[in-house]
Formats: C-alpha cells, sequence, structure tokens
C-alpha cells in the first residue's frame, strides 16, 4: 500500500455484498470498505464525495464507484454484483482501489440492453429515482434499474465532459438509443385499388390498337340504366251504379313526359281513324283517316288516349270534325240508349200486416 500525491491506493479481494446482508447495496454503485481506509482518507484530506476507481488486477477492466460503508474486514471490499460482471470479477479476486475526482456531468447516452425497458410506464421518474443511488458513471458500464420485481440492465454509450462523470449534484442530459433486440416494425405498403373489368378491357384493348398502329378500336360505351315505366290510371275500373267496368290495360308510359302528351297525338290519330270509319265503307274515308293519324303522329308525340264512355264518344266526334279528312263534318252519333229498366228497391219501408196491442 502506499500513498502517493495524495493519493490512495490499496488492493482487497472482491466480494459480493449479499454476504454480508445488504441487499440495498445492490440498487446503486456504492463500495463497502474497511475501517482503516476511513482513516487513511482522512489523513490525505481527500475531497468530498468520494470517488475511486475499481481494477481488476487480472481481468484489466476498470470502472468508478463511491462509498457507502466503512465496515468491511481487513483486507475485503463488498461491491454490488452487476459491479463485479462489468469487471468479470469471481469471488476473492483482487482489485486495484484508486481515489479519483471526476468532473460533473452534463450529458449521458443510456442504451436499454432489453426492449422490455420501453414497457415502463414512465421510464423517466424510474430513471431518476434509480440514479439517485449512483455517485458516477463509466462508459461502457451495464447499471441494473429494479423496477416492479424485475431488473432491467442499462449500458452508458457516452458521457460528457469525459469517460467517467459524475452525478452528484448535477444537471445532466439524458439521451436514449434504441434498444439492443429493437427491430422496427415492417411497414405494410397499402392495398392497391383493383381496376374494374370494364376499364381493365378497355385498357386493353387500347394497348392492343396502340401497338398495331395506334388506331385501337374505342371502348364501348357502359348500355344506359332502363327508366322506370309508369302506368296511368292503373287498376280495375269502377262504376257508380254497382255494373262491372270494362277491362283495363294501362300502357307504360316513361317517366318524365310532359302531360301534354297523353291528348295531344293520340287524339289526332283517333281523330283520323272516327273520320275514316264515318264515311262509310268508301276507301277515300279511310285513306283521309289514316293519312290524317299518320300526320298529327309525325308531328306530335304519342300517348295514350284514354275512352270515358260517352263523353268520350263526343269527343272523337268534335276531333274527327277538326281534322276536316273526311269532307263535310259529319253530326255526331247519337248517345246509345241507356236501359230504362229501373231496378225496384230491394228494401219497402212500413210493408207488412199491422197488429193492435188490444188484440
Amino acid at each position: 500500500m502506499g500513498y502517493p500525491g495524495q493519493t490512495f491506493e490499496a488492493v482487497y479481494r472482491a466480494m459480493p455484498v449479499a454476504f454480508i446482508d445488504k441487499q440495498s447495496a445492490e440498487h446503486g454503485d456504492k463500495i463497502i470498505m474497511p475501517p482503516s481506509a476511513l482513516e487513511r482518507l482522512a489523513s490525505l484530506h481527500i475531497e468530498y464525495p468520494m470517488l475511486f476507481r475499481l481494477e481488476g488486477v487480472h481481468s484489466k477492466r476498470e470502472t468508478h464507484c463511491g462509498v457507502l460503508e466503512f465496515i468491511a474486514e481487513e483486507g475485503v471490499v463488498y461491491m454490488p454484483h452487476w459491479m463485479m460482471q462489468n469487471l468479470l470479477l469471481q469471488v476473492g479476486d483482487t482489485i486495484r482501489v484508486r481515489s479519483v475526482s471526476l468532473p460533473k456531468g452534463t450529458y449521458v447516452k443510456l442504451q436499454p440492453v432489453t426492449s422490455d425497458f420501453l414497457d415502463i410506464t414512465n421510464p423517466k421518474a424510474v430513471l431518476e429515482r434509480t440514479l439517485r443511488g449512483y455517485s458516477c458513471l463509466t462508459v461502457g458500464d451495464c447499471f441494473v434499474v429494479h423496477y416492479n420485481n424485475k431488473n432491467y440492465e442499462i449500458e452508458v454509450r457516452d458521457a460528457k465532459p469525459g469517460r467517467a462523470i459524475s452525478v452528484i449534484e448535477t444537471d445532466c442530459q439524458v439521451d436514449f438509443e434504441a434498444p439492443k433486440d429493437y427491430k422496427e416494425p415492417e411497414r405494410v405498403p397499402p392495398p392497391q385499388p383493383k381496376p374494374e373489368p370494364a376499364a381493365a378491357a378497355a385498357g386493353t384493348s387500347g394497348a392492343a390498337g396502340a401497338a398495331a398502329g395506334g388506331k385501337g378500336p374505342s371502348p364501348s360505351p357502359e348500355p344506359e340504366p332502363e327508366e322506370p315505366k309508369f302506368l296511368a290510371f292503373a287498376g280495375t275500373a269502377r262504376r257508380l251504379d254497382g255494373k262491372a267496368g270494362g277491362p283495363s290495360n294501362p300502357v307504360p308510359v316513361a317517366l318524365g313526359r310532359p302531360a301534354s302528351a297523353f291528348g295531344s297525338g293520340s287524339g289526332a290519330a283517333a281523330a283520323g281513324g272516327a273520320a275514316g270509319s264515318g264515311a262509310g265503307p268508301s276507301t277515300s274515308g279511310a285513306a283521309a283517316g289514316g293519312a290524317a293519324a299518320a300526320g298529327s303522329a309525325g308531328s306530335q308525340k304519342a300517348g295514350t288516349f284514354i275512352n270515358f264512355g260517352p263523353t268520350g264518344n263526343r269527343l272523337e266526334a268534335r276531333l274527327a270534325a277538326k281534322s276536316g279528312a273526311g269532307g263535310a263534318p259529319k253530326p255526331p252519333p247519337p248517345p246509345p240508349e241507356e236501359d230504362k229498366k229501373e231496378e225496384g228497391p230491394s228494401f219497402k219501408a212500413f210493408q207488412g200486416k199491422g197488429f193492435s196491442l188490444k188484440g
């Protein structure tokens, strides 16, 4: 042992803190030294906080630490298990302990060994609480964060302003690297929309036409959807006198057709037919009626003409007279004679025999 240049230096045998039942010392970087070391440190006027450099005599690996107590046996120091692993020490191996002065750290970069550390809800708060038990950090060391009955290893990747820094009463910026076993999730490309069959066929035909000479056949237009049909006055005919009405055969009409299309064209066609029929068996009347119907149908849209009994016959006659296709206007035919038979009432009130209460 020697004390060159007001520096403490000694050689001890390394033992884990579990041998003296100091489990709390596992969560930090402080060692337990013998009482003789305290006397020598006091005589050398070592500045506080007391920091030491530990070096394995055989492994030649080094780290830095603080001191917790001076209660160990002479020639022995007790240290945390993770520190012995960093120095590649076995129980009873010799180490060299030397006092040092470290600068206050301003920056440190840490890297979790496993990605389990990312599962912690608030890793910043856990790390701050853990570093309260540490006095210094050395680049290359792996210290242990104990949280929720589980140990997480953290490696020191970089430190400023030196390779070893003091973290006692200092404002230090902490940066994190991705865990060593972390793998970025694979990016799945978005699904491409499938082309419609008609568009695909048009593209294929266009490409074939361009290859043949740039004059490919144009794609055929899609058929337009059929318009819904409208049935005018569809239903069963009813008469006010209770008799059965004639058969009703409605004709479908396209929606959106103006109301004028229902009477003008058909009325002219009916007028032409009426004029031809009123002319009798002569050929001229029939020809004139057909010509009138054809001319009227050619100039106006076809519709549906509805006959409402006697009133409809009169309307046909008037249209035939106005058309003039059959020559001189014909008088309207007389209305059909209605059945004059009157049906008697089925029920007669106050009919029957009378009876008196007197007998």
